[in-house]
């Protein structure tokens, strides 16, 4: 049995602003179901503990750069895993997300507020918080949990580490200022440590000192040692590429089951398929689009920013809104692309809807509802909705890049194959996006056909057991 201390910046359902989220909550409850014991260490912004009213409890207290950081403990909602708070002033005392305050700017201090949260893990990882706990694993996630890797390799004595990679765009980059104001060893300041181009990256941080890196899908471990997908940092990848491994994220089957969930019209399974087109029809009056059951309908769920590819959804809107299909998108993100996408579903009425923010419940409807989803990401080192629309017999159309080229395939020929689950495009530009969502249209006419490739889809496994299962395999080499 391993003792894993999992360290998050975010954790579903206490605090989200991505797939990071959903990961710390899942594959920590599926490593408890493999019989190891994990405990989740994660910063306790004001926002999570206004909704933790009831069973939290101080646990310890830290000394940390004559500070005294007061440890809480908690169980994850509708889990048996811990959850350890670190209460610190710069986290408890902000309304904002995690990462930067309500006017979307960056918080000015973001270097000091990760750095002490990676001090405070730093300790318990040591037993020096007297929780008479000390883990044999530490598994840091994303930038803001890289310094972990690089304080613990000061300590002869310390538990192995893991890092995941969830996006290597986000490198936690901060000046050579910062990098003097938190007092780290000199010898960080190296181009084989934490130094960036003359800067300081916490992602670094974690890639350089942690005993063994993940990343959430094989593609995108290969794609990261080379310079398209690296963020300049593929020489590190391709080094350290001896202990680098791609393990697929799964998805929580029991929040995103379409037998059971709450959040849509109309309960239906692989038996029940015929159930499915009842959403739609549920969805199309909801928005106040043509109700029609035969009319394709393409969903898309995401942020709306460069990575996700919506420069190339508008560049081809005019021949998509060609086609007999109806368009339904939800999501936020740049300011001109959320105006192009609003304007146009301002002008076609009950063909397309926009609606411009996030929210869980409406997300489950859309990937219930629509027949087709689009992703057509520029890249994406796991991607999370192309597997709940797996999981709801929707057909995604994908560019294939990282977790997407793993988990989605295109028939060849006529024949439909076991494997055959979607429409994928190998390069990303607007010509090649509009014929996959045309093959999609077209396979659409086929209703047989349709329907096989919608229950090969419903019939694959996206459970956390078997990544859980590979994780342990890291876990115990190292341990």
């Amino acid at each position: 049995m391993q003792k894993i201390l999992f360290a998050t910046s975010e954790v579903h359902p206490l605090i989200k602003t991505g797939g990071l989220a959903d990961v710390a909550a899942s594959l920590p409850r599926a490593l408890l179901k493999l019989g190891h014991d994990v405990k989740i260490i994660l910063p306790a912004y004001a926002s999570v503990m206004q909704k933790l009213t009831t069973g939290v409890k101080e646990v310890a207290q830290l000394h940390v750069d004559g500070r005294i950081l007061s440890i809480k403990q908690t169980r994850l909602p509708g889990s048996r895993v811990t959850v350890l708070l670190v209460d610190i002033p710069e986290f408890s005392a902000r309304d904002g997300n995690p990462y930067c305050g309500q006017d979307g700017t960056d918080w000015f201090d973001n270097h000091k507020r990760f750095y002490l949260f990676a001090k405070a893990a730093e300790l318990i990882a040591l037993d020096q918080a007297q929780l008479e706990w000390r883990p044999t694993i530490v598994h840091c996630n994303d930038w803001q949990t890289g310094l972990i890797p690089a304080l613990l390799s000061l300590h002869p004595e310390r538990p192995a580490t893991v890092f995941t990679i969830h996006n290597l765009a986000y490198r936690g980059l901060f000046p050579y200022q910062a990098f003097e104001e938190l007092q780290l060893p000199s010898g960080f300041w190296h181009h084989e440590r934490i130094e960036f181009y003359g800067q300081m990256s916490f992602m670094k941080g974690g890639l350089a000192f942690a005993d063994f890196i993940t990343t959430v899908s094989p593609s995108y471990a290969n794609e990261i040692q080379q310079p398209e997908f690296g963020c300049g940092l593929d020489g590190l990848m391709r080094y350290r590429s001896d202990s680098l491994a791609g393990i697929l994220n799964g998805i929580d089957m029991d929040e995103w089951n379409p037998g059971s969930d709450a959040h849509i019209s109309v309960n239906f399974n692989r038996r029940t398929l015929g159930n499915k087109v009842k959403n739609k029809l549920a969805l199309q009056e909801e928005l106040g689009l043509t109700l029609d059951e035969r009319l394709p309908l393409l969903g898309f769920v995401g942020r709306l920013v460069d990575q996700k590819g919506i420069d190339l959804i508008l560049a081809q809107m005019p021949q998509l809104l060609s086609t007999p299909c109806q368009l339904v998108i939800l999501g936020s993100g740049f300011p001109h692309y959320e105006a192009a996408l609003t304007e146009i579903a301002n002008t076609h009425p009950g063909r397309v809807s926009v609606t411009i923010g996030y929210n869980e419940s409406f997300a489950h409807r859309i990937e219930a509802s629509s027949d087709i989803f689009l992703m057509p990401s520029l890249f994406e080192p796991c991607g999370l909705n192309q597997l709940y629309s797996l999981r709801y017999g929707t057909l995604p159309v994908v560019h294939a890049v990282g977790g997407l080229r793993d988990t989605v395939f295109e028939q060849q020929g006529e024949a439909v194959d076991e494997h055959a689950n979607g429409f994928v495009f190998e390069h990303p530009t607007p010509e090649l996006l509009f014929a996959a969502i045309e093959r999609a249209l077209a396979t659409y006419e086929h209703p047989a056909r349709w329907k096989q490739l919608q229950l090969n889809a419903m019939s694959k496994d996206f459970s956390w057991d078997l990544s859980a299962q590979q994780y342990v395999a890291i876990y115990d080499k190292l341990a």
